[in-house]
């Protein structure tokens, strides 16, 4: 696991994060299935004999001339949905002021986990930094949801960068069903917006962003030596220069405005979550335009 985190203090973050899930899960009206995404149609279950009455475009001509009977192929309704969390475990995400940002994705992470299978759907992971490092197929049910926390937990990353587009290209070529892929990440990287318009045509996407009010402004505390989480480089600043801390706070706020037009271009929701900050209204805001799924 990442050094910068106790594991027996996140075993307890972790407990409580269900208990918080379960008792909203459970505070649902008995009998919908309320799903944070919509629901991907109908997929293929039989082929049958026709009878009477069946839409005659279900029918199957390769089947019927090969046994002379007419034969038709019978669909149901998907209700379980598929999600897919991608979480970049980048050097930059130990950085906090008070909580590091490490850890507020890992309870939004956690809590989302939790909610899918409550609701009976299917939860895959993908760990990224410049690379992807951890790939888990999406399944349904509560000991798979504890193995997919537990390996972000316990996942020591191998690289200190962070670029998306590893994980997006992987996503593209490896699943073939349509899914509701989560990015959870602060995004100071390389653009990824090339990838994440080609996914955004095959898959629904959503981006949580996680940072600190500390990446924005820089403190007047005089001279500080400042390391960059994911390259080791370290430099020596004047923080009581005006200045210096003016052109920090632009380049920090035309980064910032690059990453939201990236996901606007891209026509992808996005939530911003501070460190500092309770992360439930933000996601409550983030699903309330979200379409969601039918009866059971």
């Amino acid at each position: 696991m990442p050094a910068w985190e106790d594991p027996v203090e996140l075993v307890r973050l972790i407990r409580s994060v269900d208990l918080i899930t379960r008792a909203r899960v459970t505070g649902q009206k008995a009998g919908v299935h309320i799903s944070l995404f919509k629901g991907q149609g109908i997929e293929f279950s039989e082929i049958r004999e026709y009878i009477p009455g069946d839409d005659i475009r279900a029918i199957d001509w390769k089947v019927t001339a090969r046994y002379g009977i007419p034969y038709v192929k019978e669909f149901t309704e998907e209700r379980d949905q598929t999600f897919y969390f991608v979480i970049d475990l980048s050097g930059s995400h130990a950085f906090g002021s008070t909580v590091s940002k490490y850890r507020m994705m890992l309870e939004i992470y956690a809590s989302l986990v939790f909610a899918a299978v409550r609701y009976h759907d299917r939860a895959g992971l993908i760990i990224v930094t410049d690379q992807v490092e951890r790939f888990i197929p999406a399944r349904s049910g509560r000991a798979h949801a504890v193995h997919l926390i537990h390996e972000v937990i316990n996942y020591s990353p191998k690289s200190t960068g962070s670029d998306l587009r590893p994980a997006l290209t992987h996503i593209l070529t490896r699943l073939r069903r349509m899914a509701s892929v989560i990015l959870i990440s602060d995004f100071y990287m390389p653009d990824f917006s090339h990838e994440l318009s080609l996914l955004k045509q095959h898959h629904e996407v959503y981006a949580i962003r996680v940072s600190d009010p500390r990446e924005s402004e820089l403190p007047d505390v005089g001279l500080i030596e400042l390391e960059d989480a994911e390259t080791g480089e370290q430099i020596l600043i004047d923080t009581s220069d005006d200045h210096f801390r003016e052109e920090y706070r632009k380049a920090v706020g035309e980064a910032d405005a690059l990453i939201t037009s990236v996901f606007r271009r891209c026509h992808v929701p996005v939530e911003q979550v501070k460190t500092t900050d309770d992360w439930l209204n933000p996601l409550q805001r983030l699903f309330a335009d979200m379409p969601m799924a039918g009866v059971r």
